[in-house]
Protein backbone atom coordinates (compact mmCIF):
# COMPACT_ATOMS: atom_id res chain seq x y z
CA UNK A 1 0.00 0.00 0.00
CA UNK A 2 1.14 3.58 -0.69
CA UNK A 3 2.28 6.15 2.06
CA UNK A 4 -0.57 8.70 1.85
CA UNK A 5 -0.43 11.57 3.57
CA UNK A 6 -2.13 13.29 6.30
CA UNK A 7 -2.20 16.75 5.10
CA UNK A 8 -2.48 16.26 1.50
CA UNK A 9 -6.56 15.70 0.82
CA UNK A 10 -8.46 15.14 -1.22
CA UNK A 11 -6.82 12.93 -3.45
CA UNK A 12 -8.13 14.76 -6.69
CA UNK A 13 -6.50 15.73 -9.89
CA UNK A 14 -7.18 18.85 -11.97
CA UNK A 15 -7.53 20.12 -15.13
CA UNK A 16 -6.22 24.23 -15.33
CA UNK A 17 -6.49 26.29 -17.95
CA UNK A 18 -4.17 29.68 -17.58
CA UNK A 19 -4.94 32.47 -19.71
CA UNK A 20 -2.47 35.42 -20.71
CA UNK A 21 -3.49 38.46 -18.70
CA UNK A 22 -4.50 40.62 -22.17
CA UNK A 23 -7.44 37.73 -21.64
CA UNK A 24 -8.77 40.05 -18.46
CA UNK A 25 -10.85 42.98 -18.72
CA UNK A 26 -9.91 46.15 -16.49
CA UNK A 27 -9.40 46.22 -13.57
CA UNK A 28 -8.92 42.71 -12.81
CA UNK A 29 -6.06 42.90 -15.65
CA UNK A 30 -3.66 44.96 -12.94
CA UNK A 31 -5.09 43.23 -10.52
CA UNK A 32 -3.68 40.35 -11.82
CA UNK A 33 -0.49 41.90 -12.78
CA UNK A 34 0.35 42.59 -9.50
CA UNK A 35 -0.64 39.80 -8.04
CA UNK A 36 2.00 37.85 -10.35
CA UNK A 37 4.64 40.11 -9.17
CA UNK A 38 4.06 38.72 -5.19
CA UNK A 39 6.63 36.80 -3.94
CA UNK A 40 4.38 34.58 -1.23
CA UNK A 41 1.73 33.24 -4.07
CA UNK A 42 -0.54 30.02 -2.46
CA UNK A 43 0.12 26.85 -3.82
CA UNK A 44 -2.72 24.28 -4.28
CA UNK A 45 -2.35 22.79 -0.48
CA UNK A 46 -3.27 26.15 0.13
CA UNK A 47 -6.07 26.20 -1.74
CA UNK A 48 -6.88 22.71 -0.36
CA UNK A 49 -6.95 23.81 3.21
CA UNK A 50 -8.49 26.55 3.08
CA UNK A 51 -11.62 25.04 1.87
CA UNK A 52 -11.34 22.38 4.49
CA UNK A 53 -11.12 24.83 7.14
CA UNK A 54 -14.34 25.83 6.25
CA UNK A 55 -16.10 22.77 7.23
CA UNK A 56 -14.65 22.57 10.19
CA UNK A 57 -17.15 25.32 12.06
CA UNK A 58 -20.31 24.39 12.95
CA UNK A 59 -22.62 25.24 11.22
CA UNK A 60 -20.23 24.46 8.35
CA UNK A 61 -19.45 27.25 5.33
CA UNK A 62 -20.71 25.07 2.18
CA UNK A 63 -18.92 27.77 -0.22
CA UNK A 64 -17.20 31.10 0.70
CA UNK A 65 -18.71 33.97 1.53
CA UNK A 66 -16.32 35.74 -0.89
CA UNK A 67 -14.46 35.07 -3.92
CA UNK A 68 -11.03 33.99 -3.63
CA UNK A 69 -8.53 36.32 -4.90
CA UNK A 70 -5.97 34.23 -5.19
CA UNK A 71 -4.92 32.51 -8.81
CA UNK A 72 -1.96 30.11 -10.04
CA UNK A 73 0.57 32.06 -12.39
CA UNK A 74 2.81 30.63 -15.18
CA UNK A 75 5.24 32.22 -17.29
CA UNK A 76 4.64 31.03 -21.47
CA UNK A 77 7.46 32.70 -23.64
CA UNK A 78 8.04 35.71 -21.31
CA UNK A 79 4.06 35.86 -21.58
CA UNK A 80 2.44 36.22 -17.80
CA UNK A 81 -0.88 33.46 -18.00
CA UNK A 82 -2.83 33.61 -15.04
CA UNK A 83 -5.64 31.11 -13.78
CA UNK A 84 -7.81 32.06 -10.87
CA UNK A 85 -8.65 29.63 -8.47
CA UNK A 86 -12.84 30.89 -8.43
CA UNK A 87 -12.89 28.80 -5.29
CA UNK A 88 -16.84 30.41 -4.63
CA UNK A 89 -17.97 29.59 -7.75
CA UNK A 90 -16.18 26.08 -8.42
CA UNK A 91 -17.70 25.40 -4.09
CA UNK A 92 -21.61 25.79 -5.52
CA UNK A 93 -20.92 23.95 -8.40
CA UNK A 94 -19.32 20.80 -6.69
CA UNK A 95 -22.25 20.84 -4.54
CA UNK A 96 -24.13 19.66 -7.52
CA UNK A 97 -22.60 16.58 -7.67
CA UNK A 98 -21.90 15.74 -4.29
CA UNK A 99 -25.47 14.00 -4.11
CA UNK A 100 -24.08 11.10 -6.55
CA UNK A 101 -20.79 11.08 -4.74
CA UNK A 102 -21.97 10.28 -1.11
CA UNK A 103 -24.84 8.49 0.86
CA UNK A 104 -27.69 10.52 1.80
CA UNK A 105 -27.02 9.95 5.56
CA UNK A 106 -23.21 10.83 5.27
CA UNK A 107 -24.34 14.00 3.04
CA UNK A 108 -26.26 15.20 6.10
CA UNK A 109 -23.89 14.97 8.50
CA UNK A 110 -21.08 16.89 6.43
CA UNK A 111 -23.34 19.75 5.27
CA UNK A 112 -27.05 19.51 6.54
CA UNK A 113 -29.78 19.88 3.96
CA UNK A 114 -30.55 23.15 5.32
CA UNK A 115 -26.87 24.45 4.35
CA UNK A 116 -26.82 22.87 1.34
CA UNK A 117 -30.40 24.80 0.48
CA UNK A 118 -29.19 27.86 1.37
CA UNK A 119 -26.00 27.55 -0.89
CA UNK A 120 -28.01 26.34 -3.68
CA UNK A 121 -30.43 29.81 -3.51
CA UNK A 122 -27.26 32.01 -3.41
CA UNK A 123 -25.74 30.30 -6.53
CA UNK A 124 -29.16 30.33 -8.02
CA UNK A 125 -28.84 34.34 -7.12
CA UNK A 126 -25.23 34.73 -8.20
CA UNK A 127 -26.16 33.22 -11.70
CA UNK A 128 -28.67 35.00 -12.66
CA UNK A 129 -26.23 38.10 -12.53
CA UNK A 130 -23.50 36.14 -14.01
CA UNK A 131 -25.00 33.97 -16.99
CA UNK A 132 -21.49 33.62 -18.74
CA UNK A 133 -19.67 32.95 -15.15
CA UNK A 134 -16.92 29.67 -15.60
CA UNK A 135 -14.59 28.16 -13.80
CA UNK A 136 -10.50 28.14 -14.95
CA UNK A 137 -9.96 24.69 -13.03
CA UNK A 138 -11.89 21.34 -13.46
CA UNK A 139 -11.60 18.96 -10.66
CA UNK A 140 -11.84 15.23 -10.34
CA UNK A 141 -11.36 13.09 -7.11
CA UNK A 142 -10.04 9.78 -7.55
CA UNK A 143 -9.20 9.51 -10.79
CA UNK A 144 -8.34 11.60 -13.81
CA UNK A 145 -11.38 11.31 -16.11
CA UNK A 146 -10.04 9.59 -19.37
CA UNK A 147 -11.46 12.19 -21.80
CA UNK A 148 -8.58 14.74 -20.17
CA UNK A 149 -5.98 12.87 -21.96
CA UNK A 150 -7.44 13.22 -24.83
CA UNK A 151 -6.38 17.50 -24.89
CA UNK A 152 -2.72 16.16 -23.79
CA UNK A 153 0.03 14.07 -25.39
CA UNK A 154 3.07 11.62 -24.12
CA UNK A 155 5.57 13.88 -25.21
CA UNK A 156 4.31 17.26 -22.73
CA UNK A 157 4.30 14.19 -19.96
CA UNK A 158 6.31 15.32 -16.98
CA UNK A 159 7.48 13.18 -14.05
CA UNK A 160 9.03 14.00 -11.02
CA UNK A 161 9.77 11.27 -8.12
CA UNK A 162 9.97 13.62 -5.35
CA UNK A 163 12.99 14.13 -2.54
CA UNK A 164 12.45 13.75 1.34
CA UNK A 165 9.66 16.07 2.55
CA UNK A 166 8.61 16.85 -1.71
CA UNK A 167 6.39 15.06 -3.14
CA UNK A 168 6.59 13.43 -6.69
CA UNK A 169 4.81 15.08 -9.22
CA UNK A 170 3.24 14.42 -12.80
CA UNK A 171 1.61 16.92 -15.38
CA UNK A 172 0.73 17.82 -18.63
CA UNK A 173 0.71 21.12 -20.22
CA UNK A 174 -0.01 22.05 -24.24
CA UNK A 175 -0.92 25.47 -25.47
CA UNK A 176 -4.80 25.65 -26.47
CA UNK A 177 -4.91 25.18 -29.75
CA UNK A 178 -3.17 22.07 -29.64
CA UNK A 179 -5.76 20.83 -26.86
CA UNK A 180 -8.61 21.93 -29.05
CA UNK A 181 -7.51 20.63 -31.83
CA UNK A 182 -7.04 17.18 -30.32
CA UNK A 183 -10.43 17.28 -29.09
CA UNK A 184 -11.63 17.99 -32.87
CA UNK A 185 -9.71 14.97 -34.12
CA UNK A 186 -10.77 12.46 -31.10
CA UNK A 187 -14.67 13.39 -31.36
CA UNK A 188 -14.32 12.34 -35.38
CA UNK A 189 -12.61 9.04 -34.49
CA UNK A 190 -14.54 8.26 -31.73
CA UNK A 191 -18.06 9.33 -33.35
CA UNK A 192 -17.24 7.13 -36.47
CA UNK A 193 -16.39 4.53 -34.50
CA UNK A 194 -18.87 4.32 -31.79
CA UNK A 195 -21.48 6.94 -32.49
CA UNK A 196 -22.12 7.59 -28.50
CA UNK A 197 -21.11 6.94 -25.07
CA UNK A 198 -19.75 8.67 -21.96
CA UNK A 199 -16.40 9.09 -22.99
CA UNK A 200 -17.87 11.32 -26.33
CA UNK A 201 -20.41 12.80 -23.56
CA UNK A 202 -17.16 14.10 -21.55
CA UNK A 203 -15.23 14.99 -24.79
CA UNK A 204 -17.94 17.51 -25.78
CA UNK A 205 -17.90 19.07 -22.67
CA UNK A 206 -14.42 19.69 -22.17
CA UNK A 207 -14.02 20.80 -25.61
CA UNK A 208 -17.45 23.68 -25.23
CA UNK A 209 -15.35 24.43 -21.78
CA UNK A 210 -12.24 25.21 -23.77
CA UNK A 211 -13.87 27.03 -26.70
CA UNK A 212 -14.76 29.80 -23.45
CA UNK A 213 -11.05 30.92 -23.40
CA UNK A 214 -8.19 32.81 -24.74
CA UNK A 215 -6.38 31.26 -27.82
CA UNK A 216 -2.90 31.74 -26.67
CA UNK A 217 -4.04 29.86 -23.32
CA UNK A 218 -2.25 27.33 -21.86
CA UNK A 219 -4.01 23.69 -20.88
CA UNK A 220 -2.98 21.81 -17.72
CA UNK A 221 -3.53 18.59 -16.31
CA UNK A 222 -2.52 17.84 -13.41
CA UNK A 223 -2.19 14.70 -10.97
CA UNK A 224 -2.42 16.58 -7.81
CA UNK A 225 -2.98 14.55 -4.70
CA UNK A 226 -3.36 11.51 -6.47
CA UNK A 227 0.44 11.00 -6.63
CA UNK A 228 0.24 9.99 -2.98
CA UNK A 229 -2.02 7.06 -3.31
CA UNK A 230 -0.57 5.49 -6.46
CA UNK A 231 2.77 3.80 -5.61
CA UNK A 232 5.95 5.38 -6.86
CA UNK A 233 6.71 2.70 -9.33
CA UNK A 234 3.16 2.80 -11.11
CA UNK A 235 3.35 6.17 -11.02
CA UNK A 236 6.63 6.59 -12.52
CA UNK A 237 5.20 3.59 -15.27
CA UNK A 238 1.71 5.81 -15.94
CA UNK A 239 1.45 6.74 -19.78
CA UNK A 240 -2.18 7.01 -20.11
CA UNK A 241 -1.80 9.76 -22.07
CA UNK A 242 -0.26 7.49 -24.55
CA UNK A 243 -2.43 4.73 -24.50
CA UNK A 244 -5.34 6.50 -24.99
CA UNK A 245 -3.70 8.22 -28.48
CA UNK A 246 -3.12 5.00 -29.13
CA UNK A 247 -6.85 3.54 -28.43
CA UNK A 248 -8.08 6.82 -30.58
CA UNK A 249 -5.35 6.08 -33.58
CA UNK A 250 -6.36 1.91 -33.33
CA UNK A 251 -10.08 3.21 -33.76
CA UNK A 252 -8.88 5.41 -36.42
CA UNK A 253 -7.61 2.87 -38.14
CA UNK A 254 -10.14 0.62 -37.48
CA UNK A 255 -8.12 -1.39 -35.16
CA UNK A 256 -10.42 -2.94 -32.71
CA UNK A 257 -8.29 -5.31 -30.99
CA UNK A 258 -5.72 -2.47 -30.62
CA UNK A 259 -8.59 -0.31 -29.18
CA UNK A 260 -9.70 -2.61 -26.71
CA UNK A 261 -5.77 -3.32 -25.44
CA UNK A 262 -5.13 0.02 -24.89
CA UNK A 263 -9.02 0.80 -23.37
CA UNK A 264 -8.24 -2.31 -21.20
CA UNK A 265 -4.95 -1.17 -19.61
CA UNK A 266 -6.63 2.73 -18.70
CA UNK A 267 -9.84 0.57 -17.09
CA UNK A 268 -7.43 -1.35 -15.20
CA UNK A 269 -5.10 1.31 -13.82
CA UNK A 270 -7.89 3.79 -12.72
CA UNK A 271 -10.07 0.90 -11.20
CA UNK A 272 -6.89 0.28 -8.67
CA UNK A 273 -7.06 3.84 -8.26
CA UNK A 274 -10.64 4.38 -8.00
CA UNK A 275 -10.85 1.22 -5.17
CA UNK A 276 -8.52 2.62 -2.75
CA UNK A 277 -11.68 5.23 -1.79
CA UNK A 278 -13.25 2.61 0.18
CA UNK A 279 -9.93 0.41 1.27
CA UNK A 280 -9.19 0.40 4.64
Amino acid sequence: MPKVSSVVVPYAAYLRVYEPLAAFPEPERTHWARYARRPDRPSYQDELRRSLADLLPTPPVAVPVHESGDAFVLDVDGVTCVCPWRTRLRGWQALGDLASELPRTVLDAVLPPLVRHQAAQDYERWLARNPDARPWIRTATWQVPLNWFVLVSDEERRFDKGTGEVPPMLRYRTPMVQARRRVARGLRALKDAIEEGPLIDGLVDVGRWLEEFHPRSLVELDYGGLVHVVPAGELEDDHSAADVAAGIEALRQGDATAAAEAYGRLVERWRAVRELRSAN
